[in-house]
């Protein structure tokens, strides 16, 4: 570990106990976490250390908002109160939070029954109904857009986010936030991308499928250059970074919605459209419509979201992923390689729908 955490500093803070253990989980990219056991009880340790989202302001507006879910009956982990009256510890420079433990699973789409799917649909739409209902909605203006280094969700990033989190995907270069990419920034993107790849040395295999990808990706934009988007729709507080790995199951159902960092003012539905690409795409690149369609169904009656706005946020995302390439940025620019178990799928899901774009848009609305 490049920062061992001041457990004796932080313990006394928060009047835990006595450290007995404290192990490192998976690092995702927006913090660093640990699951520490003290004398006093189980926690979960977390080390706020990315710059964008390591303000203790922003941190602790998300610990109130997690509170006030948690009090309407969400499935969260709020964190703990220190003996200050503050959730957040800021020692030497840097911003910690601690959390009950929660014992619990990650599941991705493939192990959710169509029951489960819709479940998971309309506890999205109770997310983003109830942040409706504790978080302010004066002077709500959508947030800017990421780039490739923070995926606006599903993140991630996150195909699965290489468990990096950065939910969704990555915004490409001269994005308007209004109206999404500029094919002529993507295609300018992809020229230097190809460059890089003919560059790369040696040779190898995941080359090989990115060229090919590249390429594909040139053509299908070339040959749908005249959809890109009009101005987004209504915007809401989202979690922002809705994805298998922020979410913990328990004997079946929802434990714990974790990872509240990306917090923020932005399309609902596209929200609920890009994590339901996370969770229900198959290796193959191909979503499973079945489940979306329960999920889809589900959200739009707990979220009050109608057809049509669930039908234009398909639009911007497919679009969104259509000129999106933060992975092989990650690969090419970074040298960044744990998000390539999970381009292959990506890269190919972007071909299927566009292919199957009609009915991809039916499961969502029908």
């Amino acid at each position: 570990m490049s920062h061992a955490p001041p457990l004796g500093a932080l313990l006394r803070q928060y009047a835990a106990g006595s450290a007995l253990t404290c192990d490192p989980v998976e690092q995702g990219l927006l913090n660093r976490g640990y699951r520490l056991r003290t004398t006093r009880g189980r926690y979960f340790l977390k080390h706020h250390f990315d710059p964008e989202t390591a303000d203790p302001a922003a941190i602790a507006r998300q610990h109130r908002a997690t509170q006030r879910l948690a009090d309407l009956g969400v499935p969260v982990a709020p964190p703990l109160t220190g003996t200050d009256g503050r959730t957040v510890a800021v020692i030497g420079g840097h911003a910690y939070a601690l959390h009950p433990w929660i014992d619990g699973r990650h599941r991705h789409g493939g192990q959710l029954t169509t029951r489960q799917c819709a479940r998971l649909g309309a506890l999205l739409g109770v997310v983003h109904a109830s942040l409706e209902r504790v978080m302010p909605t004066q002077g709500r203006t959508p947030a800017r857009p990421t780039d490739a280094t923070g995926a606006t969700e599903g993140s991630a990033r996150a195909e699965g986010s290489a468990r990096a989190g950065t939910g969704g995907s990555a915004a490409a270069e001269g994005v308007d936030p209004a109206r999404g990419a500029d094919p002529a920034d993507t295609f300018a993107l992809i020229d230097r991308l190809l460059a890089r790849v003919r560059r790369h040395r040696p040779h190898d295999a995941f080359d090989e499928l990115a060229r090919h990808r590249l390429l594909e990706r040139r053509t299908l934009l070339e040959r749908h250059a005249d959809r890109r988007p009009p101005q987004g729709g209504s915007v809401g507080w989202v979690h922002g970074d809705f994805h298998p790995f922020n979410l913990l199951y328990r004997d079946g159902e929802p434990a714990a919605i974790v990872d509240w960092d990306r917090l923020g003012v932005h399309p609902r539905a596209e929200e609920a459209v890009r994590a339901a690409v996370i969770f229900f795409v198959r290796p193959v690149g191909a979503l499973d419509l079945a489940k979306v369609r329960a999920y889809a169904r589900a959200y739009r009656r707990t979220a009050g979201a109608g057809p049509a706005e669930l039908a234009a946020a398909v639009h911007r995302v497919w679009w969104e992923r259509l000129n999106d390439f933060w992975m092989l940025r990650w690969h090419y620019e970074r040298g960044d390689t744990r998000a390539d178990p999970q381009f292959p799928a990506a890269s190919a899901l972007a071909v299927w729908w566009t292919r199957e774009y009609d009915t991809v848009c039916e499961a969502f609305v029908g």
